[in-house]
């Protein structure tokens, strides 16, 4: 029995890892007013991309660092679009969803069904990994788990006490205000929205060379979608992320532990969004002030516009 517990939480970190790197890409994202549904098509890009890399390599740092550029580089789109252009954001957000997973097929055609010679590999930190019940937890994971951990926490820490950090929130909040002050609104949102898709990027490269060893088309199964509900529930917090990305990846757990019981593979594969549903009609029971969601978070701004 012990056993099998401490096996369920080690998989409910691995499958939260993902969640949490496109969370915490999210948030930077949206506390700077930019609201971007592309993570799903980036999540894709850089998951291929990472694939494709780490086959011709055997280097799966090489795949993430060009994983996580293709996410930085397809995010332009949408900064573009959203910033510069003004365009509506949804439909740009979308329009990046629908390039990515296109492209992200079409690149990886050829490479469906062979797998990786090499992957990162979990990997046990020394005395940590001894000790009792949390050490074969949490110090047994590969090193995704440890950068989502770390980078969660240095978002949260330049958002809060950093000078750029409330430029950036500034932004989201008052973009107006925040130019008055002499503070290029336009470039702090590019930055955002690049960074973010960086995050997504590398989310998407956990998937294909430490999640698993292979790419298969549409393996991100819609986590780019739960990402989005994950930012609500953490209020734009990258620390809250953290607590929610494991949740949901326990429910991802969850398909799996039930399968042994009879139940229905397509029903079980509706736990995931059927619990980001309930989330969302959860959080939106709340008054809306309470949501701390930044206030020009969605709406375009024109610079020097009163």
């Amino acid at each position: 029995m012990e056993d099998i517990i401490i096996s369920v939480a080690q998989r409910t970190l691995v499958a939260g890892t993902p969640l949490l790197l496109g969370t915490i890409g999210e948030v930077l994202c949206e506390r700077s007013g930019i609201l971007n549904l592309g993570v799903e098509g980036v999540m894709s890009m850089g998951a291929v991309t990472a694939f494709i890399v780490t086959l011709m390599t055997n280097n799966p740092w090489l795949g993430l660092m060009a994983a996580i550029c293709v996410g930085m580089l397809i995010s332009i789109i949408h900064a573009f679009a959203s910033i510069t252009l003004q365009s509506n954001q949804v439909v740009s957000g979308l329009a990046l969803t629908m390039i990515g997973l296109g492209v992200s097929g079409l690149m990886g055609k050829a490479y469906v069904g062979i797998p990786l010679p090499v992957k990162m590999n979990s990997f046990a930190v020394p005395l940590l990994s001894d000790i009792p019940y949390i050490g074969p937890i949490f110090f047994t994971q590969s090193p995704f788990f440890y950068m989502a951990i770390i980078l969660a926490f240095v978002v949260w820490f330049i958002l809060m006490h950093t000078t750029i950090g409330i430029k950036i929130r500034a932004t989201g909040e008052n973009p107006k205000a925040t130019e008055t002050q002499g503070i290029n609104v336009s470039l702090i949102k590019y930055y955002c929205v690049i960074i973010g898709g960086g995050f997504s990027g590398m989310a998407g490269a956990n998937l294909s060379i430490s999640y698993s060893k292979s790419w298969i088309e549409g393996m991100t199964a819609g986590r780019g979608w739960i990402v989005i509900a994950l930012t609500i529930f953490a209020l734009w917090n990258p620390t809250r992320a953290i607590i929610g990305a494991f949740l949901f990846g326990g429910i991802f757990v969850l398909q799996y532990l039930l399968q042994p019981y009879g139940i229905s593979p397509n029903l079980l594969g509706l736990l995931p969004y059927a619990a980001t549903l309930l989330v969302l009609m959860a959080i939106g029971m709340r008054h809306s002030q309470k949501l701390n969601a930044p206030a020009w978070l969605g709406e375009p701004y024109k610079r020097g516009e009163r």
